[in-house]
């Protein structure tokens, strides 16, 4: 039998704005597009923060404060404050802000600095956890490093803290897998695997990639070799234990690892987002840094490469914009801060329960955005852009796959056999291009045809509670019901790519 929900958060009669007041944060990667919305809104909403701390993964400070200002304070989403403050923003950032120069993957997050690291000890009162790397295709030992012991060195360094009051995790709903139907809110415990196969020991893994590493090393392997035989090593595992693929892996064990070395007295509270997009509304709609998951097919449907498109075009796609995830964390944080309870709270963040939207609303939306405005490239020319042809299945990908490019290169072979070598570079190119295209799609495939729906009880009851307590829900909003999905695609999302994304 499931075990029962958690109980939904208590009321909490302080304002949001009164806890952040005077508190202390570290934020681990300080300068990641989540990091930065977080912090941003809390300089914005509240002044009279004490500090915030970015761990900033840097081999010493000066090049962490290089990263500082041109990643993180020098971007245009900070425009809004600095416009606010005028010219008080820099001496308000220096006042606020302290980048520290730190690694996750190290004991005690690297901090070299004896007495920095023990101000931190005595003075903070939230660590929030965004450190990671998202790749799905990333080595196994980078990843098992950052988003597994990456974790449990957060949560020892949080047990050494004086007067640490919550600790924010951020997760991803993916840890779930290829589940169908309703997905809870559930913990992952050490040894659970989605797919009931015994033996899954963090520790044992960790020895496993060493020794890899070792072998590997020991027979003069080069670094190219390595690269490749990590993210095989990492696919293989993930798959061992039911996940698709290793970010998702490594993060359900990052998971495992912190509610394994929660202790009582420090309340965990783990976020999990669906796809996050640009931000809905502030500081300003559409910001957005990289390429998320659905907005590689943006991108390459607008300038024109994209011929076809792999996927149900019934899924339901579960985003979420960022602003709305960093205010859960926020919200979360006032909730949950001193709330001595073994129990952790989870909190699903998405829309496929509340305000569902399927992949055929982003391909119309796109279509209908860049015919109206069409990229222009290199050579000045607009990029005319058509419908696509839809490949709704595994075999129907495979079959347009085999018609447009394996008899192409079966040609190529041929005609490379019976001219000694002349098409060797062409069929060369076109081998790799292919195999790249499909383990792209064996990375991808779950998500391009998934059943799964994020049950997001949880965060709504925190919604509720927030509100009926009068916490600053209008500052503070989360709620994805209010989304007009083809207005957000259309005026908000593929303007924000075009903007910050497209090169």
């Amino acid at each position: 039998m499931d075990p029962p929900p958690p109980p939904p958060p208590p009321a909490v009669s302080s304002s949001i704005l009164q806890f952040l007041e005077n508190k202390t944060i570290l934020v681990t990667g300080g300068a990641g597009f989540l990091a930065k919305i977080f912090v941003e809104k809390i300089l914005r909403s509240q002044s009279k923060v004490k500090k915030l701390y970015l761990l900033i993964r840097e081999v010493d400070n000066k090049s962490a404060t290089q990263r500082l200002q041109n990643e993180v304070i020098g971007k245009e989403l900070f425009k809004v404050l600095k416009q606010k403050m005028g010219a008080k923003f820099s001496p308000f950032v220096e006042e606020k802000v302290r980048v520290v120069a730190g690694d996750i993957t190290c004991e005690d997050l690297a901090i070299k600095d004896p007495c920095l690291k023990q101000e931190i000890r005595r003075d903070i009162d939230v660590i929030v956890n965004f450190a990671a790397t998202t790749n799905f295709d990333e080595r196994y030992d980078v990843a098992l490093w950052l988003n597994t012991f990456g974790g449990r060195n957060v949560m020892e360094f949080a047990n050494k803290c004086l007067k640490i009051k919550v600790v924010i995790q951020v997760s991803t709903a993916y840890v779930s897998g290829e589940r169908v139907g309703l997905i809870r809110e559930d913990p992952y415990r050490l040894g659970d695997t989605l797919n009931a196969v015994a033996g899954l020991d963090v520790q044992a893994e960790k020895r496993l990639v060493e020794q890899k590493l070792n072998d590997l090393r020991n027979t003069g392997a080069s670094d190219d070799s390595i690269k490749w035989a990590m993210k095989e090593l990492g696919m293989e595992r993930a798959r061992k234990f039911g996940w698709p693929n290793v970010y998702v892996f490594t993060k359900a064990m990052g998971e495992m690892m912190m509610l394994d070395l929660k202790k009582d007295l420090i309340p965990l509270v783990i976020i999990r987002p669906t796809i996050v997009t640009s931000t809905f509304k502030e500081p300003f709609p559409g910001w957005v840094e990289g390429i998320r998951t659905i907005d590689s097919l943006v991108v390459g449907y607008g300038k024109g490469r994209l011929r076809c498109f792999l996927g149900d075009p019934t899924s339901v796609v579960d985003v979420i914009p960022a602003d709305m995830v960093a205010n859960v964390m926020i919200v979360a944080m006032a909730t949950h801060a001193n709330q001595r309870s073994a129990e952790t709270a989870i909190y699903q963040v998405g829309s496929s329960v509340r305000n569902p939207v399927t992949l055929t609303v982003l391909h119309d939306t796109s279509h209908c955005y860049f015919t109206k405005h069409p990229w222009i490239n290199k050579e000045g020319n607009p990029v005319i852009v058509g419908k696509v042809k839809v490949l709704g299945s595994m075999p129907s990908f495979h079959r347009y796959i085999s018609i447009r490019y394996l008899l192409p290169l079966k040609g190529l072979e041929l005609a490379n056999t019976a001219f000694c070598q002349f098409f060797r570079g062409a069929h060369t190119d076109l081998s790799r291009k292919i195999n790249y295209v499909l383990r792209l799609v064996d990375i991808y495939r779950p998500y391009l045809f998934f059943k799964g729906i994020y049950d997001d009880m949880n965060t709504h009851k925190l919604r509720v509670a927030a509100a009926e307590s009068g916490m600053e829900t209008n500052i503070f909003y989360f709620d994805p019901k209010v989304i007009n999905w083809e207005d957000y695609f259309m005026d908000t999302h593929i303007p924000g790519l075009v903007r910050y994304v497209f090169k």
